[in-house]
């Protein structure tokens, strides 16, 4: 008899629907004129290499996810470079962490228009409207200096259920962490990493994409 009731067990595993996705994950990396061609490298290699760490990436395959980057500079300057992504395997996670150390930068000298790049990315969602959870994941190095408030996207992002986390590389501002507190980030459970200067970056984003994609709720600072 319980021969039968495993197989059966086993049978009911195999099938199973297809897990919906859980979570709609955008990446928007800050590419504005105070991150130089070396700082930019070590953003676009961390964040690969984070994403393939073994518990982020089982995370992001068990969950059907999706993943999108976007290069973000001044008011009018926001594109997205790898649009969404189904990561349903390891090899879709590898190919996309692949694609994000090859992502050639797309501007080099201008502003810093958090704002608008909250609004774009905002915006690009509806694309992935079956997903459980939408986070936004945005890096910088500097305070918003063009175009909208960060806080005045706030509202829309509330509506649509969109959470913005940040990590804030404190390499030339050392208030940057509070200002990504009080200005940026927005929805329940949000938070903001802190990295000292762009060195300290990998290993943050590893421990700040830890914390995002398996619902961690204890602090790894």
């Amino acid at each position: 008899m319980w021969r039968t009731a495993i197989s059966a067990l086993a049978f009911a595993v195999m099938t199973l629907p297809a897990q919906a996705c859980d979570l709609a994950l955008a990446l928007a990396v800050d590419v504005s004129g105070s991150v130089d061609s070396r700082e930019y490298a070590i953003q676009m290699n961390g964040l690969a290499h984070a994403l393939r760490d073994p518990i982020i990436s089982e995370a992001l395959v068990r969950g059907d996810s999706r993943l999108m980057l976007v290069q973000w500079t001044g008011a009018s300057r926001q594109q997205v470079t790898i649009p969404w992504t189904r990561i349903d395997s390891f090899v879709a996670i590898d190919a996309f962490a692949a694609a994000v150390e090859q992502d050639v930068r797309v501007w080099r000298n201008f502003s810093t228009a958090i704002g608008e790049a909250l609004q774009a990315t905002m915006n690009t969602f509806a694309q992935v409207s079956d997903c459980k959870r939408h986070l936004i994941d945005l890096s910088g190095d500097g305070f918003s200096n063009e175009g909208l408030e960060p806080t005045t996207v706030h509202p829309e992002l509330r509506a649509a259920g969109i959470t913005v986390n940040a990590i804030a590389i404190e390499e030339s501002e050392p208030d940057l962490t509070a200002y990504f507190f009080e200005n940026v980030i927005v929805g329940e459970g949000a938070f903001v990493v802190s990295a000292a200067g762009f060195l300290d970056y990998p290993e943050r984003i590893r421990k700040k994409l830890l914390r995002e994609v398996t619902q961690q709720t204890a602090e790894l600072d």
